[in-house]
């Protein structure tokens, strides 16, 4: 257990993003022409910053942008001019001549201290110039609430996307070394989640930085089913042909070994707030809100284990 804790905190220490209704509902119209409409807009539009470029939902969100021919900038620590959250001076450099941002602060988790910093880098990217923000945010957290109210707050145009549980924790996240190792043993219990595709969440970034449409609203995104943990593991048993085992642990013990590998305080706590608060059934119900923002429905978690089941990513070498 302590070896595949190790790994998973790793995991999560190198992730960039781990996590309502409204009566308005957009007009649809087929995609290719929705692409063409937005590809001309494209040629002629600022460029849009892209935090977290290198994580789950940032890198979807920048290759998207970029096949619509829309002009991007990267902000992570190793692009150029590089962003770091913990080094404010930089930031003019990255919001300089930017339009929009997408908004996707380093834990999806509302750590202590993130409210402050993000609200430091929404005033400047309004003194920059920047008018339109759209943020990633953690679905069912009170705390990141805070974070919203910021954004809604700035005088921008803004677009709020609430998520949880990716289904690529299991493929590029945290748990891959335990679907490795044919049990995925973790403090959930019982608990229903609506787990989401970060396909989804980026597609709905996207629509929300490039269509006028979308400002304003609160899309909170889930799948398109409640699945347990077991349910998730013989899902991908399904998919790969083999068995992959959900064992239930105590919380104590699990946090134990997450702090015993290694793991610095602020994973440990992550993991900590993770299960102990966000995963107790306050979010075990669906929304209509990827096919609100789409037109689509989202993609089940059997579709996503089957698309990953033909790759090498849970195949094992012997």
């Amino acid at each position: 257990m302590a070896c595949r804790v190790k790994a998973m905190a790793s995991a999560v220490k190198k992730s960039s993003d781990g996590l309502r209704h409204t009566s308005h509902v957009l007009d649809q119209q087929p995609k290719e022409m929705t692409m063409k409409r937005e590809h001309r807009k494209s040629s002629q539009a600022p460029p849009t910053l892209v935090l977290g470029a290198t994580g789950k939902t940032g890198r979807r969100v920048a290759s998207r942008l970029q096949a619509l021919g829309w002009p991007i900038r990267i902000g992570t620590r190793g692009a150029s001019p590089p962003f770091d959250w913990t080094l404010e001076k930089g930031w003019d450099a990255c919001l300089e001549g930017i339009a929009a941002v997408y908004v996707n602060y380093p834990s999806d988790l509302p750590i202590p201290g993130s409210a402050k910093t993000i609200s430091a880098f929404v005033d400047k990217a309004k003194r920059q110039g920047v008018r339109r923000l759209v943020l990633l945010s953690g679905r069912g957290e009170a705390e990141a609430k805070i974070w919203e109210g910021v954004v809604q707050d700035s005088g921008l145009d803004w677009t709020i996307v609430r998520a949880s549980w990716f289904h690529q924790n299991f493929s590029e996240g945290a748990f891959v070394e335990m679907v490795h190792a044919g049990q995925i043993a973790l403090p959930a219990g019982d608990t229903l989640e609506p787990f989401v595709d970060a396909d989804d969440i980026a597609d709905v970034a996207v629509a929300a930085l490039t269509d006028p449409r979308h400002r304003g609203e609160i899309y909170e995104l889930t799948g398109s089913r409640l699945l347990s943990f077991a349910d998730v593991a013989s899902e991908i048993s399904q998919a790969v042909g083999r068995t992959i085992e959900y064992r239930s642990i105590p919380l104590d013990v699990f946090v134990a070994d997450v702090e015993a590998s290694g793991a610095p305080p602020e994973v440990v706590w992550t993991m900590d707030y993770l299960f102990r608060k966000a995963l107790d059934g306050r979010n075990a119900y669906l929304t209509d809100d990827v096919t609100r923002a789409l037109g689509r429905p989202p993609k089940a978690f059997s579709a996503f284990a089957r698309e990953v089941a033909i790759t090498e990513t849970w195949r094992i070498v012997a």
